[in-house]
């Protein structure tokens, strides 16, 4: 591995970190004021209703690539983008004060959308629809999530590939469904430094209207628009020599997806609480940070050798893994870690 990647890996886990931490600062605001997308949070049926709504959407993605409907697409992320933000930033100022940031994060992405931007408005997004869902499903609807987006991932990566195309096909609209990792202080992603010249790690996120399972008002609005701006997968393309890349890309859902497990444990866990400042988190979503942020690392290695590779398989596979750990070691019997003390 060539320093500068080291550099580059360094900044997506950094990256990963903000959303995570962001996501547990946020649950116990987004609970506080109501914003559960479900009314029955440990239905299992909400998974159901998410992954179904990532396929159709799947499907109609490509068919706006296909029917040439991409300024569309980039028009709904951005809304969606500042739809999400609003949330993030009425956590800390009045909803009203907060719609001024979050429309200055749609101009930005309209009107300069260079890597920084896209990251800054990523991260946003990925906290706020992390935080959204992690308080709208629980234990149990989370790692049927997770585990079925791993298969779905995989299937799509390695088997129908459908996901490469679509890939593909948001990769050149410069819109935060993926985060942009650059290799050099001068990359420029306005010059010349397109994704899909340079993609390395190739984040597929279906763009942004139907991830929310059984949603209801505004809060409805707001979790389907998330939807396949979650959907995401990580993938390497163009195996080209390590040396020459520019930056790399990663799915915004790959760091979604494996944090609504960390935000599901930090509000419905029976753990006890950390008691970190600021932060809602117990061990199991603690420790499930852990698991995907070692997962991470693995699937970056993989990524810098340049072959295609599933993210969701090994970052939500870490995730579950880390925060089964932390709650056995947290004294909460398995039945309960695994949400299934109701059912029984």
């Amino acid at each position: 591995m060539f320093p500068r990647e080291y550099r580059g890996v360094a900044f997506v886990v950094g990256l990963f970190l903000i959303v995570q931490v962001g996501a547990l600062a946020l649950v116990p605001e987004f609970a506080e004021s109501g914003y559960q997308a479900v009314e029955n949070p440990d239905n299992p049926v909400n998974s159901v209703v998410y992954v179904a709504a990532i396929v159709v959407m799947t499907g109609l993605m490509l068919a706006a690539f296909r029917y040439d409907f991409d300024g569309a697409i980039r028009l709904l992320i951005v809304g969606v983008s500042a739809w999400l933000s609003w949330y993030v930033f009425s956590a800390l100022v009045p909803p009203l004060a907060a719609a001024v940031p979050a429309v200055a994060v749609a101009v930005g992405l309209l009107v300069h959308p260079e890597w920084y931007v896209i990251d800054t408005a990523g991260v946003l997004m990925g906290a706020g629809a992390a935080g959204l869902f992690g308080i709208s499903f629980g234990l149990l609807p989370a790692l049927i999530l997770l585990a079925v987006l791993a298969v779905y991932d995989a299937v799509s990566v390695y088997g129908t590939e459908h996901m490469l195309s679509l890939a593909e096909g948001v990769m050149d609209l410069n819109i935060p469904v993926v985060l942009v990792i650059p290799l050099s202080l001068s990359y420029s992603l306005l010059d010349g430094g397109s994704a899909s010249d340079e993609a390395a790690g190739v984040g597929d996120e279906s763009a942004s209207d139907a991830e929310g399972g059984e949603t209801t008002g505004s809060d409805a609005d707001a979790d389907d628009a998330v939807a396949d701006a979650n959907d995401a997968e990580d993938v390497a393309a163009d195996p080209a020599d390590t040396g020459d890349r520019d930056a790399f890309f990663i799915g915004l859902g790959d760091a979604v997806i494996p944090t609504v497990l960390i935000a599901s444990a930090a509000t419905f866990s029976p753990a006890r609480d950390l008691a970190v400042p600021l932060l809602g988190v117990n061990l199991p979503a603690l420790l499930a940070m852990v698991g995907t942020l070692a997962g991470l690392l693995v699937l970056m290695r993989w990524v810098i050798q340049g072959r295609p590779h599933a993210g969701l398989p090994l970052l939500n596979g870490g995730a579950i893994g880390g925060y089964l750990i932390g709650s056995v070691v947290a004294g909460v019997p398995l039945i309960e870690a695994l949400g299934l003390a109701g059912f029984l």
